[in-house]
């Protein structure tokens, strides 16, 4: 029994591999969920190795260094925040074309999301670039700190266009129920950042020593190599769910209306999120660099497990999309409850195993156990994994509401959870009580524990099944 039980897991794992197309709107929907959420859970996972692996060379460098990458990124995902935005409207729309059985309709959407992301790549490319030292101040980062990391703030803000292009060409291959081949740009592009990051930081073979702009370089590369190989799947190897050939590179604005109707509320929704962080991030920044590092470490290792959740979840919004264009929305809301499941039961075991592992993980990255990073970074890492199971209810039905075109629900959610709750809570603990940074820390699972019953309690409503896009 168990033989013929691992042997349909491998059969099942290859298959949702493949490149060929499925029809997830008949069929079992465990099999379509698990057939969506394999190579989403590992495109997912490769991105967390690379924030464990990017955070253990650059905390070599010191805690300036460290603290520089936490405040950069922490700037930087309000750029990701409108690449997300717009790939979930491009995952929504491409999605329900496909339900619909109109893959020429899906191909048109795919098209006009990458007109609309070229105007934001300019804007925001440019203005990052031009502005990285004023943002630093900004973010209370040390003088010193900034002398020493201006260049990799440069280089990131300003090579931002190919983070944003992955996210983006990834939400439409997702929409189209492509996931396998989204995994494999992720995969490329991390796999080149996780080889170049040590190359260039430390000057290995012909490569001169860059340090911590080494790190800024790695990913720009890695990411460009990543979406290269994205447009050659999009517009060379096509498939029949999104035969972009065909599609007119015209400005078309009904589609471009639909795309943003989706992408504005998104956008906002995850700039919403973004900025949480960064006032989070700039309140233990006030506790100096060393807190800061120890915080930013705790959050690459919060990333590595939290991730492939994600990936989990991100399979909600295109079954979703598919089953609601296919007009079975009783099927769409069952495919979520199960991916729920499954994304729960995954965060329990995370969280157990952080619990038993936190003092050597940290320690792993931070030697000296007696410093003020490590205090940090191990209390971060406790406190706020305690709150994963939540997380992961959260994002899946977050993941649903934007797979259904309904993108304002979970932005007036996370505006109510994050900016009138999380950060006056996080403030109020961390200068009011004398907590510190360990009530920034208190202040995240509570967050989500609120944002998550009221996700629960919207979605059995049902009104976002009666969207149209």
């Amino acid at each position: 029994m168990k033989s013929n039980f691992f042997q349909r897991l491998i059969a099942v794992i290859r298959e949702s591999l493949r490149d060929n197309q499925y029809d997830y709107t008949n069929g079992s929907i465990r099999r379509a969920v698990v057939l969506l959420a394999i190579p989403m859970m590992l495109e997912m996972s490769l991105e967390s190795v690379f924030a464990v692996v990017d955070i253990f060379f650059v905390n070599k460098l010191g805690s300036h260094a460290v603290s520089i990458v936490g405040l950069t990124e922490a700037v930087i995902t309000i750029i990701y925040s409108i690449a997300i935005g717009l790939s979930a409207a491009a995952t929504a729309v491409v999605s329900r074309r496909v339900g619909e059985k109109n893959p020429e309709g899906a191909a048109q959407a795919g098209k006009q999301a990458l007109l609309v992301s070229g105007i934001f790549i300019i804007l925001l490319s440019i203005t990052g670039f031009v502005f990285a030292e004023n943002i630093l101040h900004l973010m209370g980062a040390e003088e010193a700190a900034i002398a020493s990391g201006i260049n990799y703030t440069r280089i990131m803000m300003g090579g931002s266009g190919v983070i944003f292009l992955l996210f983006l060409i990834n939400g439409i291959f997702r929409g189209a129920g492509n996931a396998s081949i989204a995994m494999r740009s992720l995969w490329i592009a991390n796999g080149f950042n996780i080889i170049l990051c040590p190359v260039l930081i430390y000057g290995l073979g012909p490569f001169p020593e860059m340090g911590i702009a080494g790190a800024a370089t790695a990913t720009t590369i890695g990411r460009g190599i990543g979406v290269l190989y994205q447009l050659k799947y999009l517009f060379i190897n096509e498939h029949e769910s999104l035969p972009m050939s065909k599609a007119s590179w015209r400005p078309n604005l009904s589609i471009i209306k639909s795309l943003g109707t989706i992408a504005g509320p998104a956008t906002i929704q995850f700039i919403i999120q973004s900025a949480s962080w960064i006032f989070l991030a700039a309140i233990v920044a006030h506790s100096g660099s060393d807190a800061s590092a120890g915080y930013q470490t705790a959050i690459r290792l919060i990333m590595f497990f939290i991730l492939p959740a994600w990936g989990i979840s991100n399979a909600a919004a295109t079954l979703v999309g598919q089953n609601l264009g296919a007009g079975a929305p009783e099927r769409a809301e069952s495919s979520v409850k199960t991916i729920m499941l499954y994304n729960t039961v995954f965060l329990a075991i995370v969280t157990l195993i952080i619990l038993f592992t936190s003092y050597p993980m940290i320690n792993y990255f931070i030697a000296d156990t007696s410093s003020l990073q490590f205090k940090i970074a191990l209390e971060a890492l406790q406190v706020i994994s305690l709150g994963y199971i939540l997380y992961g209810v959260g994002m899946v039905l977050m993941q649903a509401f934007n797979g259904a075109g309904d993108s304002k629900t979970p932005t007036y959610v996370c505006l109510l959870g994050f900016w009138f709750f999380q950060i006056p809570l996080a403030y109020f603990l961390a200068f009011n009580t004398g907590l510190g940074p360990l009530g920034v820390f208190i202040s995240i699972p509570a967050a989500e524990g609120l944002i998550s019953v009221i996700y629960w309690v919207l979605f059995k409503k049902g009104k976002w099944k009666k969207v149209n896009v």
